[in-house]
């Protein structure tokens, strides 16, 4: 039987064409923008707080509203993205998550801004499952940790560049400012979506047939088609995915305590300036930054080093969970310069946790990729809705940010145990094998 020619061509020593890395910068600045309209109320917070008189657990209310919407419709999001494909998806979401965005800026009360982050959140939903369908069907096996932890990086990336300026804004133009200027930002975004954006290698006239042979093999289908409660139920009752889903939860509430209080938590119980806090804020989102981009390199060096997959996988994402256990050290000290480090070192570490859609690309069957990244997702965002609750009750009923911390530690070591004991090995699950 002759070769297929982009296997033929591969074999040839045809150079691999690179267009995988435009669509992954693409990728990576949707996912900036993405945070940064989820994240930016936590540096409006302090100053919506005073303006309408919120309490804790309305400011915790606020601050979760987003992902409560945006769990609940993680699994319609999936099934949309494998029923109509990432890019038509995708680019409206992009479109109607920047629309609500600049809504925002337009609240006058507790229910208006209740009101907008659910429809943020409900908006925003099929994009964190539609990257990880992208990334599994443009990048091969050997290259999706560092892929997973480029996308990853703009979860963080917004605020570490932009925060001083942010809070800048807020103080001398108003909270309303930050909100316009990062939805037009997102419309502008999803124009470049439409135009570039590609759901496969097979859709892209640059991609040659060598970049198509490197994924061709192990990449998802990407075939529309429609998910059944038998697919459901299957994800719901393998062991290693419930692995996955518990230590995602616990990582993403350990960095939604970053993304939503820790702005807060500088001001008003470490006594720092809204704007100097403002700048030193930034300095741990940039340290998170570092940990993703890290944990991804490590962890594909790892695995290309002969190293086997469920070692090279696993090992940097619990160094991460041991490490943001480190954030209890916040209650000992009150010096910013300690409070900074601290925190720097937590978050950093938190970056490292934060690859797991590497393994959601890896142990997810293939041909429910895009059902199993909205039930991945689904279990992921139960911890950013949840953990801004529980911290804004925690506030109201102690008055400090120390229960808080021992909150998010008490996650760090419960995402360590999952990966330890329920994740047994990283391969690949196939619903249709024997047996």
């Amino acid at each position: 039987m002759a070769a297929k020619p982009s296997t033929a061509a591969l074999a040839a020593g045809l150079r691999p064409t690179t267009v995988r890395y435009r669509i992954l910068g693409l990728i990576l600045v949707v996912t900036a923008i993405n945070y940064l309209d989820r994240t930016i109320l936590s540096v409006a917070m302090p100053a919506i707080k005073d303006e309408f008189g919120l309490t804790g657990t309305q400011q915790g209310a606020l601050l979760s509203a987003f992902s409560w919407a945006y769990v609940l419709c993680q699994i319609p999001g999936g099934w949309l993205l494998d029923r109509y494909g990432a890019k038509l998806t995708y680019g409206y979401s992009i479109f109607f998550w920047s629309l609500a965005t600049c809504a925002i800026a337009a609240a006058r009360g507790f229910a208006a801004f209740l009101g907008l982050r659910i429809a943020l959140g409900v908006a925003e939903a099929p994009s964190f499952a539609g990257n990880n369908k992208l990334v599994t069907a443009w990048f091969p096996s050997k290259e999706r940790a560092r892929a997973t932890a480029v996308y990853n990086s703009g979860n963080f990336i917004g605020l570490a560049l932009f925060l001083p300026l942010l809070a800048w804004l807020v103080a001398n133009y108003g909270w309303h400012s930050i909100f316009l200027l990062t939805g037009i930002a997102g419309v502008l975004v999803s124009m470049l979506w439409f135009r570039f954006a590609k759901s496969t290698p097979a859709e892209h006239p640059k991609v040659n047939d060598a970049e198509r042979a490197l994924t061709e093999a192990d990449a998802a289908p990407q075939r529309k088609r429609k998910a059944t409660r038998a697919d459901l139920k299957y994800l719901l009752t393998k062991r290693r995915m419930w692995g996955m889903y518990l230590a995602q939860f616990c990582t993403n509430g350990v960095m939604w305590f970053f993304l939503t209080w820790f702005p807060s938590y500088l001001v008003e119980d470490k006594g720092m300036a809204f704007v100097k806090a403002g700048f030193l804020a930034s300095l741990p989102y940039l340290a998170a930054l570092v940990g993703v981009l890290f944990s991804g390199t490590l962890s594909d060096r790892l695995l290309q080093r002969g190293v086997s997959r469920t070692v090279a996988r696993k090992v940097p994402m619990m160094i991460g969970f041991a490490g943001s256990a480190l954030i209890i050290l916040g209650n000992y000290t009150s010096a910013p310069a300690a409070v900074i480090t601290v925190m720097s070192v937590a978050f950093f570490a938190q970056g490292m946790s934060a690859i797991g859609w590497t393994l959601a690309s890896e142990i997810a069957p293939l041909r429910m990729m895009g059902l199993s990244g909205g039930v991945f997702g689904f279990f992921t965002n139960l911890g950013g809705a949840i953990v801004p609750v529980v911290i804004g009750v925690i506030l109201d009923l102690t008055g400090s940010f120390n229960g808080a911390l021992l909150f998010v530690a008490i996650l760090a070591v419960v995402g360590f145990f999952a990966y330890l004991v329920l994740i047994d090995k990283v391969e690949r699950l196939d619903p249709d094998a024997a047996g």
